[in-house]
């Protein structure tokens, strides 16, 4: 069975920090590039940043450069999304997605999500 669980979430004040796990099970973790979503409520879920199955690649939504940093184990099955400096606009109910490609046909699953409020 394939799980995608996400831990770390929670309320913070702004430039503050959390920092997101995503364990994952039931599938070849090495297969999948693993990213990070965020979904503000009454918008759609943008990928906020991603990293490669080596993890030399690794690319970020502009507006959180320089604040947020994600990571992965390979050993451990786990990606991490450390975020500093926080802004309210981070506000997002956030989950982690595995993705691999085969014959132009992209396979990926889905965490439940966990949910970050940035607020004073």
């Amino acid at each position: 069975q394939v799980q995608l669980v996400e831990s770390g979430g929670g309320f913070v004040q702004p430039g503050g920090s959390l920092r997101l796990r995503c364990a994952a099970s039931g599938f070849i973790f090495t297969d999948y590039a693993m990213s990070w979503y965020r979904q503000p409520p009454g918008k759609e879920r943008e990928q906020v940043a991603a990293i490669s199955v080596s993890g030399t690649n690794i690319n970020y939504l502009d507006s959180v450069k320089g604040r947020f940093t994600i990571s992965r184990d390979n050993s451990e099955r786990t990606v991490w999304l450390q975020m500093s400096s926080l802004k309210p606009e981070d506000t997002a109910m956030y989950y982690c997605n595995a993705a691999t490609w085969e014959n132009d046909q992209t396979y990926q699953y889905w965490g439940q999500g966990t949910q970050v409020t940035v607020g004073s």
